[in-house]
This record gives C-alpha cells, sequence and structure tokens, in this order.
C-alpha cells in the first residue's frame, strides 16, 4: 500500500529582490510500507525542504502531495495535523530535546496529544520505548546530560512512540561519531522492520544512504536514482556493528534488542 506519494511537486520561495528561487523541480516519489528509502545531496540542495513535504510539515509551491490516497491540500489544518500526529515519526539531527526535561518526559511528549489508553499509560508506553531502544536504565536522567548518542536514542523512541507507518530521518547520524551512528542505523532499521513502517533516510554520507533499499540522489532540485552499492561494499557500516546499548559505554549487551512493545489498540489513520 502506498503509503505518500508526491506528484510533480515543485518548491519555491520569493526573496528579497523579488526573484523567485527554485528549491524543487517537478518531483515525484511513492513511499509504501515497508519501504527504506534514501535520499542523497549536497547541503543546500533541498533535502530538507523534500523531507519536510512528505512529512506534511510544508506544502509545495504546485503539485500534489497524498496520505494513503488522501489529498494533503484539501484536509483543514486541524485534521492534518491530527493525521501527522498518528502517523509520521520524525528524527532529526540536533536531536530537538526538551532541555532540562528527563528522557522519559521527552518520549512521553507525543502522547500528550494520544486518545484513550495510549493517553492515560503514556508514563509506561514511554518507558517501554526507552528500554526498547537500550535506554531503560537512564528514564530519570536529564535529557541534555545524556551522551550524543544516548540523545538520538531517547530522540528515535520519542519519534516511535506512537508506532507511526512512516518515519523520517533528516540526517540522523550527522552529528554523532562514525561507531555511534552505525548503531542508530542499525536501530532504525530493526524497528521499521518489525512494524512494517516505510523508512525515509535524508542525508549526504553515501555510507548511510547505502543502507536503504531504495536510493535517490537530489541535485539542484531534481530527484533522481541512483547506484550506491558500491558506497554499500564499502561501508562500515556495512559490517557487522556495536548493539544500541553499547554504543556510548562500550559495556558488553546483547546482540538483539527486544521487541517493540505492545501498544493500546488505535486507529492511526482515523482522523474527524
Amino acid at each position: 500500500m502506498t503509503l505518500v506519494a508526491l506528484s510533480d511537486v515543485t518548491k519555491s520561495v520569493r526573496l528579497a529582490d523579488d526573484s523567485e528561487l527554485e528549491i524543487l523541480r517537478g518531483i515525484s516519489l511513492e513511499v509504501s510500507a515497508g519501504d527504506h528509502v534514501s535520499i542523497v545531496g549536497r547541503s543546500g540542495s533541498g533535502k530538507s525542504t523534500l523531507l519536510n513535504i512528505l512529512g506534511m510539515l510544508d506544502a509545495p509551491t504546485a503539485g500534489s502531495v497524498s496520505f494513503e490516497d488522501r489529498e494533503v491540500r484539501r484536509m483543514r489544518s486541524g485534521r492534518l495535523d491530527r493525521l501527522r500526529g498518528d502517523n509520521v515519526g520524525f528524527v532529526f539531527q540536533q536531536f530537538n530535546l526538551l532541555p532540562g526535561r528527563t528522557a522519559l518526559d521527552n518520549v512521553m511528549m507525543p502522547l500528550g496529544h494520544a486518545r484513550g489508553r495510549m493517553f492515560w499509560n503514556r508514563k509506561q508506553i514511554a518507558a517501554d520505548m526507552l528500554e526498547r531502544v537500550g535506554l531503560g536504565h537512564r528514564i530519570e536522567q536529564v535529557a541534555d546530560r545524556l551522551s550524543g548518542g544516548e540523545q538520538q536514542r531517547v530522540a528515535i523512541a520519542r519519534a516511535l512512540v506512537r508506532r507511526p507507518v512512516l518515519i523520517l530521518a533528516d540526517e540522523p547520524t550527522g552529528a554523532l561519531d562514525i561507531d555511534t551512528g552505525a548503531s542508530v542505523m542499525s536501530l532504525l532499521d530493526q524497528v521499521a522492520t518489525e512494524t512494517d513502517a516505510a523508512l525515509v533516510t535524508i542525508t549526504h554520507d553515501l555510507h548511510v544512504a547505502a543502507r536503504a533499499r531504495r536510493h535517490y540522489r537530489l541535485d539542484a532540485g531534481v530527484l533522481e536514482t541512483a547506484d550506491l552499492s558500491r558506497a554499500f561494499e564499502a561501508s562500515t557500516l556495512a559490517a557487522s556493528v556495536p548493539s544500541a546499548a553499547s554504543a556510548d559505554s562500550g559495556a558488553s549487551a546483547p546482540a538483539t534488542v527486544p521487541a517493540m512493545p505492545a501498544m493500546p489498540s488505535s486507529r492511526r489513520g482515523a482522523v474527524s
């Protein structure tokens, strides 16, 4: 099933001198359940703009965006917000955690907008998700006192806590060393596979991008398929990597991570 579809999408902005800057040009892309898609490109190529449109945070200047065959531009803002909150998880390069709040508080935050049992059980659900990413022993630690790898895992737990069907990762390893970045990508890969969620990774790192099953390059606002097989063969990320729990401390950890915690049943795509 196609989750999100872009058809002939363009994005432009008007500059102070009244000229127009084209950021995206005629992009068409479909992402289905279980897909792992990577998009590479240089800084300023429009990668983050494209990710924001895929995640329904931004609207295209022209063209259409559909989510589960529903055209996004026809939705009212409140309905669109609920659809995005229920179905899309974002992982950012700079973590964007709440300073001065614990890891548990940060992961609970998206559940404050949930309904029913997911709302009332939000503390336990958040704690289970932190356990899932190897941070069950750090739930009461203030987030900005965690290491970089731990903060990124808190950000991943926050992105996944509502069991999204679409995970969007914007340079998820950009602020991490190579070993920690490898474990973070392995965690994202594993969770997406277990839940049949689509994973779209935006990166400038060919080795990270090569882990995906479908590869694209964004250059001057134009999206084209890319062959990254050689990058994957040469990548240290293609080899066996340490588990998420051992990335920061160097301590030994199991090779696999516990399965995703059970969640209260809910209709993620339902909006009113």
